[in-house]
């Protein structure tokens, strides 16, 4: 590993230390999209946890082959999250730890994702902490016919409007047309 994988961990751990965990999750991302820093990614597997992001962690756990109760159970988060979907898991790998030479367990990942998607590798798009599904699903919902948060308050307020119109057409009936 190179010094500036060093520079990067001490960083990160400086920034942990300090109670800045989101600036060391940011640094370690960053640095482990660009560079095969195993030592990096385990911490970053560690940050994930502390943070209380269990799939990130497992995914960056599986990566640099951490084992124990806590790396087992992101695991286990992160196979749910993705759906034993192993595209999905696939692609949430950094893409330093993709490329050979790969350890037997991410040729295993990679072999079955191709069984799954055989053209995996043309469409590979690592994917960042920022745009990683948060759900197993593809951010591509909006394609597939998914409702987003937007589509669900457009609805809510056009019920909303369709229910005061309502209100007000009955209001401005019984005006003209007093009971009596």
């Amino acid at each position: 590993m190179s010094g500036l994988g060093h520079d990067v961990v001490a960083e990160a751990r400086e920034h942990i230390d300090a109670g800045r965990t989101w600036q060391a999750r940011d640094l370690l991302a960053r640095h482990v999209e660009s560079e095969r820093d195993t030592d990096a990614l385990t911490l970053l597997g560690h940050v994930y946890h502390g943070m209380g992001d269990l799939p990130r962690a497992g995914a960056a756990w599986f990566a640099t082959g951490t084992r124990g109760p806590e790396a087992d159970s992101a695991v286990a988060a992160w196979r749910e999250q993705a759906g034993d979907d192993f595209a999905v898991m696939w692609r949430s790998l950094p893409e330093p730890f993709r490329s050979e030479p790969r350890p037997p367990r991410i040729e295993a990942l990679r072999e079955r994702a191709l069984s799954r998607e055989p053209d995996l590798e043309r469409s590979d798009s690592p994917l960042t902490p920022d745009s990683a599904p948060s759900d197993g699903t593809s951010s591509d919902d909006e394609d597939s016919g998914g409702l987003d948060g937007a589509q669900v308050i457009g609805w809510i307020v056009g019920a909303l409007f369709v229910v005061c119109a309502v209100i007000g057409f009955v209001t401005v009936l019984d005006w003209i047309v007093p009971n009596g």
